[in-house]
């Protein structure tokens, strides 16, 4: 440790723990200069604490922890390492002394199962040293044993090996018959499952002739497993019973099953032979031998042919001469015939079964592979499948051969290997590749094949998507509403059936924007639904539906109109402005300014009918004008709100009487000046700007006053509709209203109506806009 103080002169003193040191064996304490230092030569235990160094009232401290992890003896560690064998029944100890921190944790292993010291098991730990003590040892406690020591700064092991020694497991068959002949039996055996830990020194056999009481011991016969018995007679048959011997003792005995000397087991037949290469005066042919070789070894084979169409086999050897390869060069052939080939194994006993036929060859020189199939193309395709068509390549005598089959190989975008379809080639000239991924990108190439090899690929232009043929969208109801009303707390319902590939994207918009998260959007494939649960009027609008695709995309829109039964109007006011008449006007509905189609209806009863009957309807004003009141009738009048979803409850009037003349009276008036009432046409409720949704009827009205009652006219886009019949035109006591019953585009534009008397002129107009 070393500190540095300001000033040389300065002295200090060491503390640990709080008692002064000085300089010792083990400890010395130096100064040089400005830096005090003391070192420790060898730390020990001893040694942990806090150190405090002190120099003219100014103190530093520091404190030293002493790590102490186990650690093994290293001399012990080297004999422990040493593998303990030992014989089955005896006992083996294992001992290891430590050094370490305590407390630390001893643990021993056998074959990494903890072991504790229970039955024949003895563990003893104490003062630095464990002993593993293991009893009455069988053959399986053999294995590694580890011991592992741990404390609170660190842990180490150490791994030796038990072996238990023990007699060895008998052999193991089924025997192998080498050679079965008249004068020889010679057979193998495997050797046994667990030899008891030692080298095997040899195999005790003996031997039974069948039919016999008593066993020849053969004797001891070496460490290797297989015998060759020449002390037989022909036509006998022998059983045999193996034991294995080592240092520890003898196995239990492994009977035979019975072996006859001399037999005649004819071999199995070989496999069918194979076209190595064939040309127009010679085939090579290659088989493999028989899996039964009848007991004995194979001495040769006979080979037979049969030209295509015969009966006959013929011997393509000479009887006298066996063949003695795996293979054979047949020469006597014809060109241009067409053989098959079988062949027959021949051992000590003579020959036995002949092979399946090879497959049919012709004698002719090898095939030049075809060329590139023609006119690749894909005819059909789904999400999981290609249907691909081609044409024959073309067959070049010398250059390139007739094909006879063909192989379909697809590689996703993503790789670089191709996946054959067919592990068969086909001969048709189509295919449908499934099992696909949909959507995914692959490239597709054919292959024609022939005797001659495969010829080079034919690719397609351009890669495939996992789609069915693309197609644009397009809507597929017949009829599709464009106009949906909702009473205001139901829910709206829409659902849009389309057709498209590949699978579009699909988006709903409100009023030009996406529709919000109240809105549920339900997709499935060739149907797009939307719900708007528990309607409220924020919700009315025009919902727009987008389809598209690569292809490219098409749209339809809906009005969704949420509304309710309308709320009735205000208090309805009477007044006589022209003698005969009553003008009727209201307060709004409060539902008018959020509904544009709210209009009203006035309805009369007087006191002669006594029954209430329409005398307005549709007026889409606050105020209207009764004619033919007739005096001494006592009139009332009532006003509805209405919309689509019905109309509201009536808004009554106060009831209005015009007293009858009851006796004759003459009255006589000052001569006056007479009154001009003339005056130009003035509108007094000019017209509004609508806009109607297509298909749906639109209702335009003003109201005007003139003296003389002026001549009215209606024009769209400076073009008079008076004589149009497909407008509905009306003119009552001033009030003047056009009807559109079914508004399409022809109909957008410039409305004016002109009002025109001796006095003057007046005009009022408006703009229809019609939302698809």
């Amino acid at each position: 440790m070393e500190c540095k103080v300001s000033s040389e002169e300065c002295v200090g003193i060491w503390y640990k723990d709080g008692a002064e040191i000085q300089s010792s064996e083990n400890l010395t304490i130096s100064k040089d200069g400005c830096f005090h230092r003391l070192k420790i030569h060898k730390v020990t235990e001893e040694n942990a604490g806090k150190y405090k160094f002190e120099a003219d009232g100014r103190k530093t401290e520091s404190e030293i922890v002493v790590e102490d992890p186990p650690r093994f003896d290293t001399e012990e560690l080297e004999a422990f390492k040493t593998a303990v064998t030992v014989k089955k029944g005896h006992k083996a100890t294992f001992k290891l002394s430590y050094n370490g921190r305590e407390p630390t944790k001893v643990q021993w292993y056998l074959e990494g199962e903890e072991l504790s010291s229970e039955g024949n098991r003895n563990i003893e730990t104490l003062d630095g040293s464990s002993r593993l003590l293991l009893m009455k040892l069988q053959r399986k406690d053999s294995g590694e044993i580890k011991i592992k020591l741990k404390n609170e700064f660190g842990m180490i092991e150490a791994v030796s090996q038990l072996n238990v020694l023990d007699k060895p497991t008998p052999p193991l068959g089924p025997l192998e018959i080498v050679e079965a002949s008249s004068s020889v039996i010679e057979f193998k055996w495997r050797p046994p499952k667990d030899s008891g830990g030692c080298k095997i020194q040899n195999y005790i056999l003996e031997r039974q002739q069948v039919g016999r009481n008593t066993w020849k011991k053969v004797g001891p016969i070496g460490p290797e497993a297989k015998y060759r018995d020449t002390d037989v007679d022909h036509g006998r048959r022998y059983c045999y019973r193996l034991r294995v011997e080592t240092e520890i003792g003898t196995s239990e005995l492994m009977e035979t099953e019975d072996i006859q000397a001399g037999t005649k087991a004819y071999p199995g037949p070989p496999s069918a032979p194979k076209v190595a290469s064939a040309f127009k005066d010679c085939i090579n042919l290659t088989w493999s031998p028989p899996a039964d070789t009848g007991g004995t070894s194979i001495l040769g084979y006979n080979l037979e042919k049969r030209k295509k169409g015969s009966n006959l086999w013929g011997q393509v050897n000479p009887p006298n001469e066996i063949i003695k390869d795996k293979g054979f060069a047949v020469k006597d052939v014809v060109e241009g015939l067409e053989y098959e080939f079988r062949v027959s194994a021949i051992n000590g006993s003579g020959a036995g079964e002949f092979s399946t036929p090879s497959e049919f060859v012709f004698a002719r020189d090898p095939k030049k592979p075809p060329g590139k199939v023609l006119d690749l193309k894909v005819t059909d395709s789904t999400y999981t499948t290609l249907s691909l068509s081609w044409n024959k390549p073309k067959d070049i005598k010398g250059v390139e051969d007739e094909a006879k089959g063909y192989f379909v190989e697809i590689r996703p975008a993503e790789k670089t290997d191709w996946d054959r379809c067919n592990s068969n080639a086909i001969t048709m000239t189509s295919y449908t590749v499934k099992g696909m991924k949909s959507m995914a990108m692959y490239w597709v190439r054919v292959i024609a094949t022939n005797d001659g090899g495969e010829g080079e690929p034919q690719e397609l232009a351009n890669y495939i998507l996992a789609m069915p043929p693309p197609v644009r969208p397009r809507f597929t109801d017949a009829k599709i509403k464009s106009f949906m009303i909702v009473r205001a707390g139901n829910s709206a319902r829409f659902t849009v059936n389309f057709e498209a590939s590949p699978w579009p994207e699909v988006i709903w918009l409100k009023d030009g924007v996406p529709v919000s998260k109240k809105v549920t959007i339900s997709n499935a494939e060739g149907t797009s639904q939307l719900l708007i649960p528990s309607a409220e009027r924020t919700d009315t609008g025009i919902y727009t539906i987008i389809v598209k695709n690569i292809v490219g995309q098409e749209t339809f829109s809906i009005e969704i109109r949420v509304t309710d039964e309308p709320k009735p109007p205000g208090p309805v006011e009477l007044d006589e402005n022209v003698p005969g008449t009553v003008t009727i006007s209201w307060t709004a509905s409060p539902d008018e300014k959020r509904d544009d189609r709210l209009h009203y209806m006035v309805t009369k009863r007087d006191s002669v009918k006594r029954t209430w009957h329409t005398i307005a309807d549709r007026v889409f004003n606050n105020k209207f004008t009764a004619c033919n009141i007739m005096p001494g009738r006592e009139y009332q009048f009532r006003v509805y709100a209405k919309n689509d979803m019905g109309s509201s409850k009536q808004s009554e009037s106060t009831k209005w009487l015009i007293p009858a003349k009851k006796e004759k009276f003459t009255v006589k008036m000052p001569e006056s000046k007479a009154c001009d009432l003339r005056c130009p046409p003035k509108f007094l409720v000019p017209l509004k700007m609508h806009t109607a949704p297509q298909g749906y009827e639109c209702y335009m009205t003003c109201a005007i006053k003139g003296d003389p009652t002026p001549h009215v006219t209606w024009l769209r886009n400076n073009i008079s509709l008076n004589t149009n019949t497909n407008y509905f035109i009306s003119n009552t006591c001033g009030v003047c209203s056009l009807l559109i019953l079914r508004v399409g585009s022809k109909d957008t534009g410039e409305y004016k109506v002109a009002a025109e008397n001796a006095l003057g002129r007046a005009e009022s107009s408006t703009k229809l806009t019609v939302r698809e």
